[in-house]
């Protein structure tokens, strides 16, 4: 267990046994109780090394844990030599620890009886007075009042504070003038930041091996066009909320938080942390610097998306030298009317959007799976296909690696590829597999078994499954099949990843570096054939679940999207008919993504980004005076909820509401759309535009990429954390 692994434990154990003993009430003897567990963790000044609470021009108040209801808040307060706190009670218990230097605490007695608003009248008391250094505590009842210095001998401090309620939500307290006796709110939402780690310290925990999510929360598209750290999982600030169960369902594991690092310890990394503490996680950094960090420190940083898996793909291809084809050799082999099948490795709706003609959509995981449902002859010439290159390596080693009889080839450089060539694609297609068959579920099975035998892929029954769980830590349980039989009936616990997807966008299913990995299908097939990826890849806690439930095991419930106890805001709605009539009054505000606001809006609307709003919201309205209300219009309610409750202040008086059904019901009921890149609160880089997105210069855009993943090789050998392995045939 390192440094920040006992901290999240010892703090955890703090909250726990506190939260046990204030059940019995608020009183000075459970607050001296509490206070000798805070002033044990205070004496482990190791936990607690300066660097990672640095002291900032306004001092530092940093999150160590709050409870998701905002109970239970410990914080590390930093401050320097000479800085003083003006007198001011809490409204909450607080109990002072000290780590490291000294905190004068000077305490008063209250003189009146709280009659005369805003007056205090406060006397102090010397014999309750107390510097607190190491191990020193002092605990104050809601309506005690104090106030802190840091003597100007002691250099700068640290210590713990630890509150009944978080200091964001404690708008009534008072600070008092000893002059006057004038009261005044105080401080009601001071500025909490979140411990830092280096961008060194971040490196060597991607080279050590230790579990921990790296989230990168900048958007999608300045994550891609701006660049990243190779193994950095994109979690955008904007789509926080609905994606971090998923990404992570251990509350508990190590996170570390980066942005661009333009903004400093305000910036969107920091604001990450503290929605990440409302979902009930609770070991919490932010990389120092961010990307301009990291740039500066030299490290490698890789532009594009779902880079690990790509440049994976990429590594499988050098290795094993995959066999691949060009489109217009595909073109002539059609032409004569070749033995041949085309298996398009990609999902049913990227098939259906593009593919080449005469192709057969078989998404990766399905491929060795149901392949002699397509090729009863061992001399048929088998091609797959994807977009572009690594589902077609991919999927093409597959059926190599399960040692099917026929030639096998990837098409070199996908439907991209094809359409460079000035071959025609098809669109509309939906010709896919059916029920496998006998002989197809023979040649799987023994392929599988092959392929378990060689990797030594480890197989567990559902008492391995519970010991596993019983363990703790991140632990991601997914089952690989298609998506219309995960829906017929799954394992409960068990969220949908196909394989396929999941070996080309790792990074979208699995947030903690390092985690175990539960698969599941059917009869283990498709688990199995996905393993022996991630097994490469490096996810060496890779298991098979042997285990054929029972009926009573199934579900067909919907995935959680939030942790247990987070409440997503209720707001107001309006109608997409109620909206028509009244659009020359409304602001209305596209949540969506840059491509689907271009594609078509509400006429009027403006693209903005959700977590840019309290910057781009006072400037929207400025242009649009005369606004009577604010309309959000998103695909998720939840998140226009959530992005609501976030600009009410902003808004002030300007009632918010949502478009109910957003979109789709603006475009169910026949009214007008306006398209294009008009009214930008914010610039198109919200999201990662594909080649084929884009309405100009396309063929340029697909060679760029094409290029890109070939080059991903050598950036990768340059940036050495990825510990990629080659099955050889």
């Amino acid at each position: 267990m390192n440094l920040h692994q006992e901290r999240a434990a010892a703090v955890r154990r703090l909250i726990d046994e506190a939260r046990t003993i204030e059940k019995s009430g608020v009183t000075y003897a459970n607050l001296e109780k509490i206070g000798g567990l805070l002033s044990s963790l205070a004496r482990r000044a190791e936990l607690f090394p300066q660097e990672e609470f640095p002291l900032g021009a306004d001092g530092g108040i940093y999150r160590l844990s709050e409870d998701p209801d905002h109970r239970f808040a410990l914080y590390a307060s930093a401050g320097g030599a000479g800085k003083k706190v003006p007198p001011h009670n809490h409204t909450t218990w607080a109990i002072i620890a000290g780590v490291h230097g000294a905190e004068r605490n000077v305490v008063y007695d209250r003189l009146d009886n709280g009659a005369q608003e805003n007056v205090v009248q406060l006397r102090e008391a010397p014999a309750k007075e107390k510097t607190l250094k190491r191990g020193d505590v002092i605990t104050f009842l809601p309506d005690d009042f104090h106030h802190i210095e840091t003597p100007v001998d002691s250099g700068n401090a640290l210590h713990l504070h630890f509150y009944g309620l978080s200091l964001e939500h404690l708008p009534n307290r008072l600070t008092v003038d000893m002059k006057t006796g004038a009261a005044k709110r105080f401080m009601a939402k001071p500025k909490i930041l979140t411990p830092l780690l280096s961008v060194r310290q971040v490196k060597e925990m991607l080279k050590g091996g230790e579990v921990f999510a790296f989230f990168d929360v900048r958007e999608e598209g300045e994550f891609s066009t701006q660049g990243h750290p190779l193994f950095a999982t994109p979690l955008p600030l904007s789509r926080l909320e609905p994606r971090a169960l998923a990404l992570l369902p251990d509350p508990h594991i190590r996170i570390v938080l980066m942005d661009g690092g333009e903004e400093g310890q305000t910036g969107r990394a920091n604001r990450a942390a503290a929605a990440l503490s409302r979902l009930g996680y609770t070991n919490l950094a932010v990389m120092a610097g961010g990307l301009k960090g990291w740039r500066d420190a030299g490290y490698e940083v890789f532009t594009g998306v779902n880079v690990p898996s790509k440049a994976f793909g990429e590594v499988v291809e050098h290795g094993n030298d995959t066999p691949r084809i060009d489109a217009a050799d595909v073109q002539k082999l059609i032409d004569s009317k070749a033995d041949m099948v085309i298996l398009d490795s990609r999902p049913l709706p990227e098939f259906t959007n593009m593919s080449i003609p005469g192709g057969v959509d078989c998404p990766g995981a399905e491929l060795v799976y149901r392949v002699k449902d397509f090729v009863t002859r061992p001399e048929t010439l088998v091609v797959v296909n994807c977009a572009g290159r690594t589902r077609s390596i991919i999927g093409a080693q597959s059926l190599i690696n399960a040692g099917l009889p026929n030639k096998v080839m990837a098409l070199k450089n996908g439907t991209m590829g094809w359409h460079l060539a000035g071959l025609k694609v098809a669109r509309g297609e939906t010709r896919s597999f059916g029920p496998q068959g006998a002989e197809a579920a023979r040649f799987a099975q023994a392929a599988a078994a092959n392929i378990a035998a060689r990797m030594g892929i480890r197989k567990i029954d559902k008492a391995g499954l519970d010991a596993l769980v019983k363990k703790g830590g991140p632990l991601y349980r997914l089952d690989v099949r298609d998506p219309a039989e995960y829906a017929q009936g799954h394992l409960a616990g068990f969220r949908h990843a196909a394989g396929g997807q999941l070996v080309q966008a790792t990074d979208q299913y699995v947030g903690a570096r390092n985690a175990t990995i539960v698969l599941h299908d059917n009869d283990g097939v498709r688990a199995t054939m996905t393993a022996h990826w991630l097994l490469q890849m490096g996810w060496n806690e890779t298991y098979v679940l042997d285990h054929k439930p029972a009926a009573s095991e199934l579900t067909t419930a919907a995935e959680p999207r939030y942790p247990a106890g987070f409440i997503v805001p209720q707001v107001p709605t309006v109608t997409a008919a109620e909206l028509e009539k009244s659009l020359a009054t409304s602001l209305v505000i596209d949540l969506d993504t840059s491509l689907k606001y271009r594609d078509g809006h509400i006429p009027g609307a403006w693209f903005a980004v959700r977590a840019n709003l309290a910057r781009t919201l006072p400037e929207m309205l400025g242009k649009q005076p005369g606004s009577t209300r604010i309309v959000l219009v998103a695909p998720d309610a939840e998140i226009a909820a959530l992005a609501a409750a976030e600009i009410a202040e902003q808004a002030g008086v300007t009632p918010v509401h949502i478009l109910s059904g957003g979109m789709k019901a603006w475009r169910e009921g026949g009214f007008d759309l306006e398209t294009g890149h008009v009214r930008m609160a914010d610039p198109p880089t919200d999201v990662w535009y594909r080649p084929y997105d884009f309405k100009e210069d396309v063929e340029a855009a697909m060679r760029q990429y094409l290029d890109w993943e070939v080059d991903l090789v050598p950036q990768v050998e340059r940036d050495g954390d990825a510990r990629f392995t080659v099955l050889k045939r």
